[in-house]
């Protein structure tokens, strides 16, 4: 059946008489575009626990269909989805998620089971689908922005601007839905075995249907890529050189990947130059941004952004072009923080915007104890205690605000502070501080800040996260041997980033291959098992830093424009021979511009704030029209399902959901 035709059944079922939303499922199964018959469907309900509960059974008709009716209905958090099973050994397996109510028609098919798969990477074990109800809820609501579980065709997101023309997320989807359907209709027995083997995850058994080869491949999706791409290529061979290929869903790739990820791009809520990521419970992503949108805007001369709140399916919440404002904000560089029940974001022209989660903010600039003394605030810290610590980085100093009482407010002055930029606390109730204009990390007793101990590290030190083991991590701009720069004291945030973006300049345009950047693990006894580092020669400039759930280092590869993970403290899972500190990969795509930060999501999720897009717009002081207004990154961009999922907002170190 065609697109249309699946489109044509969709609305004839809906206006069947008797139909209601609850209880009562028509649906129909579908292969390489027709209707599948004989194939037994089973509908589930997941609250999160290892056993979901089975709620119904049907088998498709001639004509593909299948009638579920009367089934149980459920209150509650829960998440319901369908697989099927056909072929011989039952290893034609397909899925898909609905959500947290079932709708009246569906289409099951390979790009329904492809998308629900790499959402739910982190939650798919055989049929089964459990884990954190957050993570659940979230993985489930973005199953639609890929393809429509109603239609089984491409969803919405997906077939925007930007990521149908940008990106090669559409024809990674194709693809791997290609797969599928030639497991399941043309290949033969040598051909199934070479693709279950080449989605077979480290020193796991080789799965043994489509649905755990899939979930295999998207949690690992830059491994065996090209001989992925290879048994594509055996399935649809071109009739002859440059020909379309036989394949059933077009457009697909013409090359073996980097990787098979899974990505979507997305703008508005008034995001240009999103700084740092900060995800709240519920899964929403809050970034202040250095400018506002359709603004000409770079390190010369700037119209100041506001903060952008983006829903767990990347729905922008906040205002178009402003973003949420209030409280004097006028543009944001590193400062922006969610706690338990506030956001937090310093500007860079001395403000601090504290919001209700609803972007709403709680006073007036006047009532901050520290009104009109501070430089420009970047990053924050949050304490197991509640308090919550910001950085001045142009004063060198901090703001501590016991318990997240915004009225008992103070400026802290610690010792050996050089522009700070991130900060993290840790469950002895220690302040770690990086050093934007130094190559150190700080860190002192929360109650005694005159106790500094320092560490050395690369230079440029930007984001700072801690594992769940207590080690601090650290991104550096630059290497410990490269040329430092010199950076006035007191100089507004902007202009020290123009400064140290020229100086970067000039030493790599005389060393056109020199790659500078490196990440650093402190342990919490001060101590460094690579004192120069981790990632040098592959990383690139990294700036935001963060861990997921299995101790994985995530960090914003700015110059390199990606995504990049590295091993963590405890690099088990990896492949034989891996360890600590190794970067396993660097994802990129047509919408991933200079990253700083990456953030992490209850779901796996891995968010990316593109910060800056055009160099040359970035520095010129009167940049050509056409290139004006694209000095700022435009948007964020979300990596399905490739990190352990954590439990946010981030307090302290990094925790389990």
């Amino acid at each position: 059946m065609s697109w249309i035709g699946a489109t044509a059944f969709a609305f004839a079922v809906c206006s069947l008489p008797g139909m209601s939303l609850a209880g009562n499922l028509v649906g129909q199964v579908q292969l390489g575009g027709k209707p599948a018959s004989g194939v037994k469907v089973t509908l589930w309900r997941t609250d999160g626990n290892k056993v979901p509960a089975q709620l119904m059974e049907a088998s498709t008709g001639s004509t593909g269909i299948f009638k579920m009716t009367d089934f149980p209905e459920t209150t509650g958090d829960g998440i319901y989805y369908l697989t099927t099973r056909s072929g011989p050994g039952d290893a034609v397996a397909l899925l898909s998620i609905l959500g947290e109510k079932t709708p009246p028609t569906v289409v099951v098919n390979e790009l329904t089971t492809v998308a629900s798969v790499f959402t739910n990477a982190q939650f798919i074990d055989g049929t089964a689908l459990s884990g954190n109800k957050v993570g659940l809820r979230i993985a489930a609501g973005n199953v639609p922005n890929l393809v429509d579980p109603a239609t089984g065709a491409w969803g919405k997101v997906l077939l925007d601007p930007l990521n149908s023309s940008q990106t090669t997320t559409l024809a990674k989807l194709n693809t791997l839905g290609d797969l599928i359907t030639a497991f399941s209709t043309s290949a033969n027995d040598a051909w199934r075995a070479d693709f279950l083997k080449a989605a077979t995850e480290d020193g796991a058994a080789a799965p043994t249907d489509t649905l755990q080869a899939m979930a295999d491949i998207a949690r690992r999706s830059w491994v065996n890529t090209t001989a992925l791409f290879d048994l594509f290529d055996k399935a649809y061979p071109e009739p002859k050189p440059g020909a379309r290929r036989p394949a059933p869903f077009l457009p697909y790739l013409f090359e073996a990947p980097p990787d098979l990820a899974l990505s979507l791009w997305f703008d508005g809520g008034g995001a240009l130059a999103a700084g740092k990521l900060s995800i709240d419970a519920d899964g929403n992503v809050w970034s202040g941004v250095n400018w506002m949108p359709g603004s000409q805007s770079g390190v010369a001369a700037n119209i100041g952004g506001g903060t952008a709140k983006y829903a767990p399916d990347g729905t922008a919440l906040s205002p178009a072009i402003t973003g949420f404002t209030g409280m004097g904000l006028d543009g944001v560089g590193w400062g922006t923080g969610v706690s338990k029940d506030k956001v937090w974001i310093g500007g860079l022209n001395g403000t601090i915007l504290v919001m209700d989660l609803d972007g709403k903010p709680i006073g007036q600039e006047s009532e901050l104890p520290m009104a009109g003394q501070l430089g420009g605030v970047m990053g924050s810290g949050f304490a197991e205690n509640g308090d919550v610590w910001m950085a001045d980085g142009t004063r060198n100093r901090l703001l501590q605000f016991p318990g997240g009482r915004v009225a008992d407010g103070r400026i802290v002055e610690v010792p050996g502070l050089k522009s700070p930029f991130g900060v993290a606390i840790d469950s002895q109730n220690r302040v770690w501080v990086s050093n934007s204009q130094s190559n150190t990390v700080v860190r002192f007793p929360a109650d005694d800040p005159s106790k500094v101990e320092t560490f050395t590290v690369g230079g440029g030190v930007r984001g700072v996260a801690l594992d769940s083991k207590g080690n601090l991590w650290a991104a550096s701009n630059e290497s410990p041997e490269f040329p430092p720069v010199k950076i006035p004291d007191g100089v507004p945030i902007m202009v020290q980033f123009a400064i140290a973006l020229k100086h970067m300049l000039t030493v790599l345009e005389e060393n056109p291959k020199l790659k500078t950047g490196v990440v650093n693990m402190i342990a919490p006894d001060g101590t460094q098992a690579a004192p120069k580092g981790y990632g040098d020669g592959v990383v690139s400039v990294p700036w935001g830093v963060s861990i997921d759930g299995a101790d994985n280092v995530w960090f914003g590869n700015f110059w390199g424009r990606g995504v990049g993970v590295m091993a963590g403290v405890d690099p088990k899972g990896h492949a034989a021979g891996t360890k600590t500190g190794d970067v396993i990969h660097i994802f990129q795509s047509g919408g991933i511009q200079m990253i700083t930060d990456v953030g992490i999501d209850p779901a796996g999720n891995v968010w990316a704030a593109n910060n800056w897009n055009d160099l040359d717009a970035v520095v010129a002081k009167d940049p050509a029209d056409p290139i004006s207004t694209k000095g700022g990154g435009q948007g964020v961009v979300v990596i399905y399902g490739v990190a352990a999922p954590v439990r946010t907002p981030l307090i302290g170190a990094v925790r389990k959901p």
